[in-house]
């Protein structure tokens, strides 16, 4: 005996049935299959659901025979067997065909090749770590490297401190208070004094880099299965650079005293990998704590790896944009988080959510708009923000209520406030500036979040009728969604503000309700008060950023030599610039989107592990680069501890870069010189060129020969603009050299002046 699901098609009954229709329903499931098993009594002991909502069908215990018998009926659809599926969590990995979906390393697997990232250390500058996270459980793991120099900071009061997984821990927290108007004496000095995560960011951030494997994570019931970060044998150290907000003393964040400290501290520690997942406006390179840091960390051979900020879809948002750092966009996976709105006469509008609690399957419920349920003494723009203290839980309570995103409130403190106000759900709707960017946050109560698009569609049907009416459909986790990945609305997009030759960001990868380890302390958006799940979902540049870090970890294991410039060459020029149908990477707006927001493309861990030539670089490059902007020595004093002699032949586009970016094209041609190194067989490579539009693009030689590994090769780039006439924006190509194995490929970006 097994165990099927008969499908039926769809009811006749509407959105709304009566408790006759779906008694009827299930009535009819009973006669079915009491026609194959010789009773309706028979039918009753082997069915276990009657699907009675929208969904016609019935699932049941048989026997082969009796499947295909029940198969033959006119009115069935089709006989599906009840498969167990795998369990997912952090589903990056499989996304990005480091496993299968039993969780086993694919043949060629960069996990394998790498061990697992075997003993590297990652670095994590962030809001400290919560030490009990299963993520960072030394179960299995040998004795600390030699080379760590670093410490474990937590109070002599903690009972778990740093481990074998979690080798380091540190705080710094003199630039926090330095700002602190108030007394700082009288802020409590737990707060203060220890590398513990009281936010979870840093806890969510380091454990996707390098997190140990915790079978039977979920976020609140979705996505279960096993956790795991990019280099999950690795050890980790935590560097809290970041301090929450203390009400009544001082407003919180992360200061560029305490950021530059610890890159001082991480440095001396001996980190092979650094994640830093914060950053601010793009300043100039001198003036930017994280540009400094990172450029003495690479000098060290430390990759450092960065966000590339969440100000999209505005152009120029970018941030943390030197060239001697790995600059990250977010994007989505192929799972969704699903949560239906039904309203009015068959209109189904798929969002998203992560509300453990749900509303009765088949129940409708009044549907009002927070503007129309505002208090006597709010205003219907602030009520419908959902602010605190704007809504009347007289016209809320029992209801569903809309709330507009936006606001001086979190998403989730919107859910708060209406369940406080008595809403039995939520719909949160995008403001325009949002656009499609939804995100599957843990509310309170049953919600769902739509794009604005559907949130017109909402607010149309608001005004239609005077008894508006919904329900919202419970949680349910969908794998193998198309198109993916799709561009995230919030990540930062190029030109770079600051050197436009330098094409920013540099690569993307997943960023959208990425599962990750949480803190533990208590929730302050939670009314009772009660301590966090184990395993969250967060959104951001931030979770996409140690993605890639856990990769640069793989790829320092079996690359020990290897620059920091070579390795993050390695994972642009592999990068893959085509989403799971074949097509190429879409924006939120479901139209093409270009190097701009995506840099070289969504990350390719397993090629990258084989990229056949780097783009190399050295300090010194670095320096004739910072030359060619107009710097003096005086300022070049802040990068090298060497006097340093500029070429006046130099110019910032020859910096050997892996990307091509012409911000300036006029009417005479502009060539752009590169080397690069052989990292594979010896072979013979040849230029293929994709040039931009209205752009003529030759590269010579058109053919490079390797004979021996660490064998360089340079050629020029020559750039013409075909006719007068200006583009009105960006065009995009790309050089690619191939021996027939190995694609190496660069994006270009041109802009005639």
């Amino acid at each position: 005996m097994s165990s099927y699901i008969v499908y039926l098609g769809r009811h006749c009954h509407g959105l709304n049935p009566t408790s006759l229709e779906l008694q009827a329903a299930t009535n009819s499931h009973y006669d079915l299959l009491g026609s194959v098993l010789g009773s309706n009594e028979r039918a009753q002991e082997a069915m276990f659901y009657s699907y009675t909502g929208q969904i016609n069908g019935f699932a049941a215990v048989l026997d082969e025979e009796e499947a295909s018998q029940i198969a033959k009926n006119p009115n069935v659809v089709s006989v599906l067997p009840n498969r167990k599926v795998e369990l997912h969590t952090t589903h990056s990995w499989e996304f990005m065909e480091l496993e299968d979906k039993a969780g086993v390393p694919r043949p060629g697997s960069l996990w394998k090749k790498a061990k697992f990232g075997e003993n590297i250390i990652i670095g994590n500058l962030d809001t400290g770590v919560w030490p009990e996270s299963e993520s960072f459980n030394d179960e299995g793991f040998g004795p600390i490297p030699s080379k760590w120099r670093g410490a474990c900071l937590f109070d002599t009061k903690d009972k778990v401190r740093c481990n074998r997984k979690l080798i380091g821990a540190r705080y710094f927290n003199k630039g926090y208070l330095a700002n602190v108007k108030l007394n700082k004496d009288t802020i409590p000095p737990s707060l203060l004094v220890s590398p513990r995560d009281q936010e979870g960011h840093g806890s969510h951030t380091l454990s996707t880099a390098g997190g140990s494997f915790v079978p039977g994570a979920n976020a609140f019931g979705n996505g279960n299965g096993t956790a795991k970060g990019g280099s999950p044998k690795a050890r980790v150290a935590a560097y809290k650079v970041c301090w929450p907000s203390v009400d009544g003393y001082t407003e919180g964040g992360c200061f560029a005293a305490d950021i530059f400290a610890a890159f001082d501290a991480a440095i001396s520690d001996g980190v092979d990998v650094l994640s830093l997942s914060l950053g601010g406006n793009a300043v100039e390179f001198s003036q930017d704590e994280i540009s400094i840091g990172a450029f003495h960390a690479d000098k060290h051979g430390i990759v450092v790896v960065c966000s590339a900020g969440n100000s999209g879809p505005t152009p120029g948002t970018v941030t943390n944009v030197a060239p001697w750092m790995l600059t990250v966009g977010a994007s989505t996976l192929d799972r969704e988080f699903t949560s239906f709105l039904t309203f009015g006469r068959g209109k189904h509008l798929k969002g998203t959510s992560l509300s453990s609690t749900g509303l009765p399957s088949k129940k409708y419920f009044p549907l009002i708009s927070g503007a129309n349920a505002n208090a006597a003494t709010a205003r219907p723009e602030d009520s419908l923000l959902c602010l605190n203290g704007t809504l009347n839980p007289k016209k809320v309570k029992g209801k569903i209520l809309v709330c507009l995103r936006g606001g001086d409130i979190s998403r989730t403190e919107k859910g708060v406030m209406a369940a406080l106000a008595g809403a039995v759900g939520m719909v949160l709707v995008n403001d325009e500036e949002s656009g499609n960017d939804i995100t599957a946050d843990p509310h309170v109560l049953p919600a769902t979040h739509l794009t604005y698009t559907d949130g017109k569609r909402v607010f149309e049907y608001l005004n239609s009728t005077k008894t508006p009416l919904a329900r919202i459909t419970r949680v349910k986790t969908v794998h193998g969604t198309k198109p993916a990945p799709v561009m995230a609305a919030f990540s930062s997009r190029g030109p770079s503000p600051i050197e436009p030759s330098i094409l920013k960001p540099d690569i993307t990868a997943p960023g959208v309700d990425i599962i990750a380890a949480f803190t533990g302390a208590t929730s302050p958006t939670d009314p009772s008060n009660k301590p966090r799940p184990r395993y969250i979902t967060e959104s951001g540049t931030s979770m996409s950023c140690p993605h890639v870090s856990g990769i640069v970890g793989l790829l320092k294991t079996l690359y020990p030599t290897w620059s920091p410039a070579a390795i993050r060459s390695a994972i642009i020029t592999t990068a893959r610039r085509w989403d799971n149908v074949g097509e190429s990477i879409l924006d939120s707006t479901k139209e093409p989107a270009t190097p701009f927001a995506y840099g070289a493309g969504h990350v390719n861990p397993n090629r990258a592990a084989d990229p056949g030539l780097v783009y190399d670089l050295t300090t010194n490059d670095y320096l004739n680069f910072l030359c060619a902007r107009g710097y003096n020595a005086s300022v070049l004093k802040l990068f090298s501890d060497k006097p340093v002699k500029c070429s006046r032949t130099s110019h910032v586009a020859d910096l050997n870069y892996p990307t091509i970016a012409v911000p300036d094209l006029q009417d005479k041609p502009i060539t752009i010189y590169r080397r690069v190194k052989n990292v594979g067989t010896p072979g013979t490579y040849v230029a293929q060129v994709q040039a931009p539009a209205g752009v003529s693009v030759s590269v010579q030689p058109s053919k490079l020969e390797f004979k021996s590994v660490g064998e360089e090769k340079e050629f020029k780039v020559t750039l013409k603009a075909n006719s007068k006439v200006r583009n009105q924006d960006y065009v995009f190509g790309e050089l690619k050299w191939s021996d027939g194995k190995h694609y190496v490929t660069s994006p270009i970006a041109v802009m005639q002046y």
